[in-house]
């Protein structure tokens, strides 16, 4: 394991490599100067050419990305170019939100989406199962911005929930308060696709050998879902949970900006507009880095579950 492990290692670092490639040349099409951002509105050209050298923006891009690795791979992700912060100290203040209402969001989806998967797995072609598919199409083809919308005008006119900022820690009734809508929305994102897999893999599990041999010995209906079919068909959903956390982050994005929440999301998209380059690479290589890691412990929980899976590699 500890061979795959490095080799996953190695390829993880190569396609971060390209991410942050990708994203530096993405940041450099986008109107915003950075140092006329930070001469302001006074700022005279010579000043915003002194401010350019000083940045090294006037050197070529290959130059620049280079200069860029060298200062991430020492562990420095530089200062923001419109108040100085520091990159780092500002991720680390908008990490925990962001993780704070991506778990939110999965606390209540995932089961709800393995409970409604496993019902209509049970019962197949009926009423059940086309309701549950279709709330799956549904929660897959509406996005998430508008279900944002509409429930902050749901707690507009009800003024059953607050619709910005954070009210504080999970454990707190302001905090439950605050997160309740935005962790809501979030979560619609998981509910179809988990719930149209968990129902997929069931109903070929449930027609197995094995599920058919527990059968015949007369184990009970709930003995052989829960630990003979659902236990076969839990891999492929660990995976799809997994590749799902990449589109709850682009979610969260959306999110944290409808309902101003403090995360990496909308430190992210409040850097760009505003032309701060070393504060919006920093985000990308956040949530990049982030996505990479879980991939690679949905694989090792695969293999956990399954350890024919890491035989085969």
């Amino acid at each position: 394991m500890m061979v795959r492990l490095l080799r996953r290692a190695a390829v993880s670092l190569v396609v971060l490599t390209g991410v942050l490639l990708i994203g530096f040349l993405m940041l450099q099409v986008i109107p915003a100067d950075p140092a006329v951002a930070i001469a302001g509105p006074q700022g005279t050209e010579a000043e915003i050419e002194a401010i350019r050298r000083h940045l090294g923006l006037d050197q070529p891009l290959i130059v620049q990305f280079l200069y860029y690795l060298q200062r991430v791979l020492s562990g420095d992700m530089g200062h923001s170019v419109i108040n100085n912060a520091s990159v780092s100290a500002e991720l680390l203040r908008a990490i925990g939100p962001t993780v704070e209402l991506m778990c939110a969001a999965m606390l209540w989806a995932v089961p709800t989406a393995l409970a409604l998967g496993i019902l209509a797995a049970l019962r197949r072609g009926g009423i059940i199962d086309r309701m549950v598919m279709t709330l799956a199409v549904m929660g897959v083809s509406i996005p998430v911005f508008w279900v944002g919308l509409l429930m902050i005008q749901f707690a507009v006119r009800t003024r059953a929930f607050p619709i910005q900022g954070r009210g504080g820690p999970l454990w707190t009734l302001d905090g439950l308060s605050h997160i309740a809508l935005p962790a809501t929305a979030l979560g619609l994102i998981l509910i179809g696709p988990i719930a149209r897999m968990t129902r997929t893999t069931l109903s070929d599990a449930l027609h197995a050998d094995h599920v058919r041999t527990a059968r015949a010995k007369g184990a009970s209906e709930t003995r052989v879902v829960l630990n003979h079919a659902l236990r076969t068909a839990i891999l492929p959903v660990i995976t799809l949970i997994g590749l799902q956390i990449g589109s709850l982050m682009g979610g969260a994005v959306v999110t944290e900006t409808i309902f101003s929440w403090p995360g990496v999301g909308r430190l992210a998209v409040g850097a760009i507009i505003a032309g701060d380059y070393p504060m919006a690479q920093g985000a990308i290589i956040f949530l990049a880095s982030a996505f990479i890691i879980v991939n690679v412990a949905v694989d090792l929980l695969n293999e956990l579950a399954d350890p024919r899976l890491g035989a085969r590699t």
